[in-house]
């Protein structure tokens, strides 16, 4: 019988107890079985995982490479054993999470109530910002980016669309105008963003086309619920999010102008994560739980 997952324990004991003899005493079999159960592994494989010496034990290039997986095996069938015994509500751990600021306060918060009484032992670790974090170095499990993807390494599920609108106060319009042609927002205060991807213009549609158009004003934020708030105190005009203002516009805080010319104006909003078949199983129960969910909150329903 195929019994590749005790050999890989057994190894696993030898590498983190530094000796035979003492890997041997803990799992209960004596120094000449382990010896051998190790030489039989090698030989299967037809590599050296273990330099031997009187001293003590070194792995070789290919024993640490065996090591590490053998670990991320091993544990991910520990957690599939603690699933099918205990179900899915046992899963524990941390998941470290990225969104922008809107994002996060309106779609992903009103969800970890819900989330933590189906999976209470989950932690999550929530960082809002709207800048884009590198999910290597950051540190980041799964990240939710409103725009195009630039890096093919990662995997995604689609959310949804984001539909730009350009809105104001019904305060700023009535001491401002309404902006009824591209050319009449040169004479508006446009509010707009200073992180390093953005850009001061808006793209609008103009001649059956989509063009960049140079807009200005005095205030330039890192995150689009300043600019919001900022909107809503009658200060200027603002392109933000449609799922980012809905409640505003349903209740009269903000209404849209220039619809004409901002339609088109879209992003698609993903999860992206590491990961893939050896993803971790808090990594997965919160992609599974949140995705569905977020996906009618993009909806609108």
């Amino acid at each position: 019988m195929d019994n590749r997952a005790g050999e890989m324990q057994v190894f696993v004991r030898v590498v983190e107890a530094g000796s035979f003899s003492e890997a041997a005493r803990q799992l209960l079999m004596t120094p000449s079985t382990v010896s051998k159960l190790i030489a039989r592994m090698e030989d299967r494989l037809g590599a050296r995982l273990i330099e031997r010496s009187t001293r003590r034990l070194s792995l070789t290039d290919e024993g640490r490479l065996f090591y590490e997986r053998s670990g991320a095996l091993l544990s991910e069938l520990d957690d599939i054993e603690r699933e099918i015994s205990l179900g899915a509500a046992s899963a524990g751990g941390t998941v470290r999470v990225n969104a922008s600021v809107a994002f996060g306060v309106l779609a992903i918060e009103p969800l970890l109530p819900e989330f933590w009484r189906t999976y209470p032992n989950v932690v999550v670790d929530l960082s809002l910002s709207d800048d884009i974090v590198d999910l290597y170095l950051d540190r980041t499990d799964v990240a939710f980016r409103v725009g195009s993807l630039a890096d093919s390494s990662l995997l995604a599920r689609k959310i949804g669309v984001a539909h730009r609108k350009i809105v104001a106060s019904p305060a700023y319009l009535d001491a401002h105008g309404t902006p009824v042609t591209i050319e009449d927002l040169d004479r508006h205060n446009c509010l707009g963003f200073n992180f390093r991807r953005a850009a001061p213009v808006w793209p609008l549609r103009e001649g059956g086309r989509i063009v960049d158009r140079m807009v200005g004003g005095n205030l330039l934020a890192n995150n689009g619920e300043t600019v919001r708030r900022f909107a809503l105190a009658g200060m200027g005009l603002a392109r933000l999010g449609d799922y980012h203002v809905r409640a505003d516009l349903v209740a009269g805080r903000l209404v849209e102008v220039l619809a004409d010319a901002g339609h088109g104006d879209e992003e698609d909003v993903h999860a992206l994560y590491l990961g893939g078949q050896r993803m971790p199983q808090r990594i997965r129960l919160f992609l599974d739980f949140m995705v569905p969910r977020l996906q009618a909150f993009m909806k609108g329903s």
